[in-house]
């Protein structure tokens, strides 16, 4: 995965080259889409069900540099109906509305029905600037 959105790029251009202050986001969250959210956001984020992005705090250096992976597992609830084919994941700065920050499809699309959980393993959403 690592696709930036058009607000990241935004964001990094004008902290290094225009010198004008990023602060951190106070939080990084996954959100699940059921098509490819796009640089602009412009995907379908689930929002039914039980369904709500999930914080995650720990990530790890993977490789030379330029790269981070999840340290432990993201897990969802379970859905309480449908939230359809989850075919992408989106890195945002807030649990509700907030910047898309990166983006990517999955390796294999998952469909998730009433009483599912949706889980990455711990090492399995990697982060790659390249």
């Amino acid at each position: 995965m690592t696709a930036f959105s058009d607000y990241l790029e935004a964001k990094i251009l004008d902290h290094v080259l225009r010198a004008t202050s990023y602060p951190l986001p106070a939080g990084v969250y996954v959100a699940l889409y059921t098509d490819t959210p796009g640089d602009d956001n412009s995907g379908t984020e689930v929002a039914q069900g039980g369904y709500s992005r999930q914080n995650v705090t720990s990530w790890t250096s993977i490789g030379v540099g330029g790269a981070t992976e999840n340290t432990t597992a993201i897990t969802w609830s379970s859905a309480t109906t449908s939230w359809g084919t989850i075919t992408h994941i989106g890195i945002l700065d807030a649990a509700n509305n907030g910047n898309l920050l990166f983006h990517g499809g999955l390796t294999a699309n998952k469909t998730v029905s009433d009483g599912d959980t949706f889980k990455i393993n711990a090492g399995d959403l990697d982060i790659t600037l390249a």
